[in-house]
């Protein structure tokens, strides 16, 4: 037996091989890949900025940090990579970018967790239509609701922040239309409203129904800023409506007010007395 092919165990047992060392060539592919320290020095800002920021960053704001030649993309890619399995990881949410526990390690931090406001089944039913529907008013989530939808509903999804007024559609009355917003995603977190389940989803989820009806189909949600066909944008001085906001708008009541306004201002008569105006007209 040669002793340069064959290795004998310390411990008495049979021989085995000697392992040969690997080939320079293949080290030093190794090496070359690892980043430059330019390289790196660049994914060590990337990752104070956004360790530091105080709400997630988009892409555009995170150039102001680096030159127009750096790929914000590729290094969001390369520290994304560098997180993953690790207790912290870089999420995207909403379409920007922060660092968010590892969803398999939240149980822990459940004890630190504030238990926010719990929604009555009425507005997550209106949350719920509003995010599949957008944009959408409040005369369609009572339709596809089946009941009167109250406007303390959407007063308590706005006040949260999920939920934004859009626009008016271009209907008779001109009703509002709402949608999610960028908060709805990221408490949630979402990308964009399209990481909404699907209908397979949510019937393996057990929040469907296995006997729906013929032709049921679950709505492919979209968040565009940009208004639809049929939506008018809202006023810059517009104020919240009241209750009856969807209805159709008064607009004689209005006019008439506004038209007889001026006539009553101008009538100098019109704060006197009757009987001291009586007097005035008998001595004329």
């Amino acid at each position: 037996m040669a002793d340069d092919k064959m290795t004998t165990n310390p411990q008495g047992r049979l021989p085995f091989p000697a392992r040969e060392a690997p080939p320079l060539q293949s080290l030093a592919a190794n090496v070359a890949r690892l980043p430059s320290a330019d390289r790196w020095e660049k994914l060590r800002i990337m990752e104070a900025v956004l360790f530091a920021a105080a709400e997630p960053m988009d892409e555009a704001a995170l150039i102001e940090f680096f030159t127009a030649s750096d790929d914000i993309g590729q290094l969001l890619e390369e520290l994304q990579n560098l997180y993953a399995g690790r207790g912290v990881n870089l999420a995207r949410v909403a379409g920007k970018w922060a660092f968010r526990t590892a969803p398999d390690l939240s149980f822990i931090l459940e004890r630190y967790s504030v238990e926010p406001k719990k929604l009555s089944r009425a507005a997550l039913e209106t949350l719920s239509i509003i995010a599949y529907h957008q944009p959408v008013t409040r005369a369609e989530i009572e339709e596809i609701r089946g009941v009167s939808t109250s406007k303390g509903t959407l007063d308590v999804l706005m006040e949260m922040g999920w939920v934004r007024m859009r626009g008016r559609r271009r209907a008779p009355g001109r009703p509002v239309t709402y949608g999610s917003t960028d908060l709805f995603l990221e408490h949630f977190g979402l990308d964009s409203v399209k990481d909404l389940p699907g209908l397979a989803e949510l019937k393996g989820a057990g929040l469907l129904d296995s006997n729906l009806p013929p032709g049921f189909t679950v709505p492919e949600p979209h968040d565009s800023p940009i208004l639809t066909a049929d939506e008018d944008p809202l006023e810059e001085t517009e104020e919240p409506l009241d209750e009856g906001s969807d209805a159709p708008l008064d607009a004689a009541a209005d006019d008439g007010e506004q038209a007889v306004q001026p006539e009553a201002e101008a009538d100098p008569e019109a704060g006197e007395e009757p009987q001291a105006r009586i007097r005035r007209q008998g001595q004329g």
